[in-house]
C-alpha cells in the first residue's frame, strides 16, 4: 500500500507572514511559504487491525503520511502514520534524536510535547470557524497518572467554533507510548464514538491536519505551518481520503 498525494493551486488571501515563529523560521527568500499554495489530498489506507490494547497502534510504513512541512525547507522531527477502519481512526508516531525525557504536563497539554490532531468528518475545508463535526485531541507520551510516567489522551476546545464537538467521556480516547531519552514513540486512537459524523461509508473524506511538539527539537506541522491559525480555522486543514472500504 502506498500513500497518493494530491495538491491543487489555491490563491491565498493577502496575508502578513512572519518570518519567525516557535523558533523556526521561514524562508528568506520567501513570502509566502509553498505550503499555503496549495489545498492537499492524501490517501489513508484501511486497517481491519487498528488497535491492540496491549501494543497500541501496529501500522508497518505503507501507513506513513507524506513530510509535507519539508515544501517550506522544515526539517522532519517525526515519523507519522495513520489509518482507519469502521471503528475508528489511529495514529503511530516516533520521534528521535532527543537527549531528555519529553517534557509532559497533564495540567498543561497544549504545552507539552506530543501529538495534537484535528479532524472534521465532513470535510468542510473552505469555512473558517469550526462546527461540531469538528475534533481536537492532544496526546501525550508521559505525564499523567501519580507518577506522571503513564500517556496521556485528552479532548480540547477548538478556539472561535461555532459549535463545539461532543465532549469524549473519560477513557475513549486510547493512547499507548514508549519513550526513553533518545526516542520515544505514541501511539493513538480515536474510536468511532468520539468522532462525530464519522461514516466512512457515506463521507469517505475528511479534513486532516496535526501538530508535534517537542520542545526541545521544534515543531511540525501537516497542511499549513507557523503563522497559519490551523489550531481553529478547518480551511488551513488538508483532505484525507478513506481508501480500501468494502
Amino acid at each position: 500500500m502506498t500513500h497518493a498525494l494530491m495538491f491543487s493551486k489555491y490563491i491565498p488571501p493577502p496575508m502578513k507572514i512572519p518570518r519567525q515563529s516557535r523558533g523556526l523560521a521561514m524562508s528568506e527568500t520567501s513570502l509566502i511559504p509553498p505550503r499555503f499554495l496549495f489545498r492537499f489530498a492524501v490517501d489513508v489506507q484501511r486497517c481491519d487491525t487498528l488497535w491492540s490494547a496491549k501494543k497500541g497502534a501496529v501500522l508497518d510504513e505503507s501507513y506513513r503520511l507524506p513530510t509535507l512541512a519539508e515544501l517550506d525547507g522544515e526539517r522532519q522531527l517525526a515519523e507519522v502514520r495513520m489509518a482507519w477502519s469502521p471503528a475508528g481512526v489511529a495514529w503511530w508516531v516516533r520521534v528521535e534524536g532527543k537527549r531528555q525525557l519529553p517534557w509532559c504536563r497533564e495540567s498543561q497539554l497544549d504545552e507539552s510535547d506530543g501529538l495534537q490532531v484535528w479532524v472534521d468528518t465532513r470535510a468542510t475545508t473552505n469555512v473558517h470557524r469550526a462546527s461540531r463535526f469538528c475534533h481536537r485531541f492532544v496526546f501525550l507520551p508521559r505525564g499523567g497518572g501519580r507518577s506522571a510516567e503513564e500517556p496521556v489522551a485528552d479532548q480540547l476546545l477548538i478556539n472561535r467554533a461555532r459549535e463545539n464537538a461532543r465532549p469524549v467521556r473519560v477513557r475513549e480516547l486510547q493512547v499507548h507510548s514508549r519513550a526513553s531519552e533518545t526516542w520515544y514513540e505514541l501511539s493513538a486512537f480515536a474510536p468511532a464514538e468520539t468522532l462525530g459524523g464519522f461514516d466512512p461509508e457515506g463521507q469517505p473524506r475528511l479534513g486532516f491536519t496535526y501538530q508535534i511538539l517537542d520542545r526541545e527539537r521544534g515543531l511540525q506541522t501537516f497542511s499549513a505551518g507557523t503563522g497559519f491559525p490551523y489550531e481553529e480555522d478547518p480551511s488551513c486543514w488538508a483532505e484525507v481520503h478513506l481508501k480500501g472500504r468494502e
